[in-house]
C-alpha cells in the first residue's frame, strides 16, 4: 500500500477512533433540592459522571449574583447493572438562609456549572401555611401529569413536593440510564422547591440502591425513613417496603418501627404538639384501598396495616401505632388511582358527624394518590367498595394540600385528564389533636 492509500485508510478510521474516546462528563445535571429539616437550610444534590468539585454559588434574588458560596462533597455511586456505570452524587447544604427569602443559585465547579435556578427558603414559623403537591407513581414513560406540575411549580404554586414512592419505572433500568433521564425530567420541578420522597416497590432492585444514592432526605437512614417539621405540621416519611422485601433484612422492619414509636412519642410531647398539632405521614403502599388488582389491600389485607405473623418474631403493623399517637392524616400511593376515605380505623368508619365527617373526625383520614402517570397506566376499582371508601377516580392526576393553620387542612385532587380540573376537595378540621381526639 502506497503512502497516499495508507493516509486515506487512516482517515477512514478516524470516526471509529473518535468514537472510541469516552466523553468528559463534568457538567452538572439532575439538580434537585431537599429540606434537611433544620430552619434556614436547603440541600442541593446533583450528578456528574466524572469527579469534580462540589460548590453552590448563590445570592438573594435581586441582589448581587452569586455573592455567597458553599462547598460540599461527592460520593461515588456504582450502579449494579452489567455495565457498572459510575456517577458522582454531589451534596451541598446551604445554611443561614433567611425565611421566605428568594435565592438564585447554580451548582458545579470550574469544570462546569449548571443552569441558574431559584428557590424560596422555607418559612420556619409555626404559623406558616405551606402548600404542597403530592403524588406517587410517576414514570419516565407516560408521565402524564409532569408538564402541568412543571408549570405550576414554576408559577410558584407549591412550597414543597411530596413524591410518595415509585420513580421513573424504573431507575435501575438500562444500567440506570432511565434513572438519569427521570432525574433530568423532574429537575424543572425539583431544582425550584424541596422534593421530598419515600421509597416504593419499584425502587427495590439492588436493595434500593438507586433510591438510596440519588436522594438526600433528613436523618441518617439513606432516605428510607425520616421526619421534619413545617408550619403547624410534623411530617413522617416511612418505608412500607420493609414489610415486603425481607431478603434485605427483617431487622429494618423492627428498626423502623422502633424509630417511628420514638418519633411519635417526641411529637406528642405536650410542648411539641401544642406548636405542631398536625401529624401527617406518607408511605407508598396504603393501609386501605379498593382497587381490583389483587394487590396489597385485597390479597394481603395490608401487611402495612396489620403486620405479618409469618416472621419470627411477628412483625407489628402500623395502624394501631398511628392511632395510639393520634396521627391525623395518612398519605399513600402505589394504587394507580385516587381514593379518599372516610375517617377509618380497624376497617370501620368513624366520621366526625354525618353532616360533617371531616370536622373533628374520630380516626385518621387516608388519601391515596398514585395516578401521576407511568407505563403501567391506571388501575381499575372493585365495583363494590367497603363503607370507608368516600370518593374514587381513575383519572390521571395529583393532589394538592395546604396546612392552613393548627385547626384546618385543605386537600384537593387535580385531574390531568380533565385539563387541570379539581375533581375532589375536602377540609379536615380538628379542634383537638392526639389520641384523646378520637373520643
Amino acid at each position: 500500500m502506497g503512502p497516499v492509500h495508507a493516509a486515506w485508510a487512516v482517515l477512514g478510521l478516524a470516526p471509529l477512533l473518535v468514537l472510541g474516546i469516552p466523553p468528559v462528563w463534568t457538567q452538572p445535571e439532575q439538580v434537585h433540592l431537599s429540606y434537611p429539616g433544620e430552619p434556614g437550610s436547603m440541600l442541593v444534590t446533583w450528578t456528574t459522571f466524572n469527579k469534580t468539585g462540589s460548590t453552590v454559588e448563590y445570592g438573594v434574588m435581586g441582589g448581587r449574583l452569586f455573592d455567597m458560596a458553599a462547598k460540599g462533597d461527592a460520593t461515588l455511586f456504582v450502579d449494579s447493572g452489567t455495565e457498572k456505570r459510575r456517577m458522582f452524587i454531589h451534596r451541598v447544604t446551604l445554611t443561614g438562609l433567611k425565611p421566605a427569602t428568594a435565592y438564585v443559585y447554580h451548582c458545579g465547579s470550574d469544570d462546569g456549572w449548571s443552569d441558574v435556578f431559584s428557590f424560596t427558603a422555607l418559612n420556619d414559623s409555626s404559623s406558616f401555611s405551606p402548600r404542597f403537591a403530592l403524588y406517587g407513581d410517576l414514570g419516565n414513560e407516560n408521565p402524564q401529569s409532569l408538564a402541568r406540575l412543571q408549570k405550576e411549580t414554576q408559577l410558584g404554586m407549591y412550597d414543597v413536593v411530596l413524591h410518595i414512592g415509585d420513580f421513573a419505572y424504573d431507575m435501575h433500568e438500562d444500567n440506570a440510564r432511565i434513572g438519569d433521564e427521570f432525574m433530568r425530567q423532574i429537575q424543572s420541578i425539583a431544582a425550584y422547591v424541596p422534593y421530598m420522597t419515600c421509597p416504593g416497590n419499584h425502587e427495590s432492585t439492588y436493595n434500593f440502591s438507586n433510591y438510596r444514592n440519588r436522594f438526600s432526605m433528613p436523618g441518617r437512614t439513606e432516605s428510607l425513613w425520616y421526619s421534619w417539621n413545617l408550619g403547624s405540621a410534623h411530617f413522617i416519611s416511612l418505608s412500607t417496603e420493609v414489610y415486603f422485601y425481607l431478603e434485605f433484612g427483617l431487622e429494618l422492619l423492627f428498626k423502623q418501627f422502633e424509630w417511628l414509636e420514638k418519633d411519635l412519642q417526641e411529637a406528642n410531647r405536650p410542648e411539641n404538639r401544642a406548636v405542631r398539632p398536625w401529624i401527617i405521614t406518607m408511605g407508598h403502599r396504603p393501609m386501605y384501598c379498593s382497587d381490583d388488582d389483587q394487590d396489597d389491600c385485597t390479597k394481603f389485607d395490608s401487611f402495612v396495616r396489620r403486620g405479618r405473623n409469618d416472621t419470627k418474631p411477628p412483625a407489628p403493623g402500623l395502624e394501631d401505632l398511628f392511632y395510639r399517637y393520634g396521627v391525623d392524616l395518612e398519605l399513600w400511593a402505589h394504587e394507580h388511582t385516587y381514593e379518599r376515605l372516610w375517617p377509618v380505623y380497624g376497617d370501620k368508619v368513624f366520621n366526625g358527624s354525618k353532616e360533617q365527617p371531616y370536622v373533628n373526625p374520630r380516626a385518621p383520614v387516608h388519601v391515596v394518590t398514585g395516578s401521576a402517570g407511568c407505563r403501567e397506566r391506571t388501575d381499575r376499582f372493585n365495583p363494590n367498595p367497603k363503607a370507608w371508601s368516600a370518593f374514587r377516580s381513575t383519572d390521571y392526576g395529583y393532589g394538592r394540600m395546604q396546612v392552613v393553620n393548627t385547626t384546618h387542612i385543605y386537600l384537593e385532587q387535580v385531574s390531568d385528564d380533565q385539563y387541570g380540573k379539581v375533581i375532589d376537595s375536602i377540609w379536615v378540621v380538628k379542634e383537638e389533636h392526639g389520641f384523646s381526639a378520637w373520643f
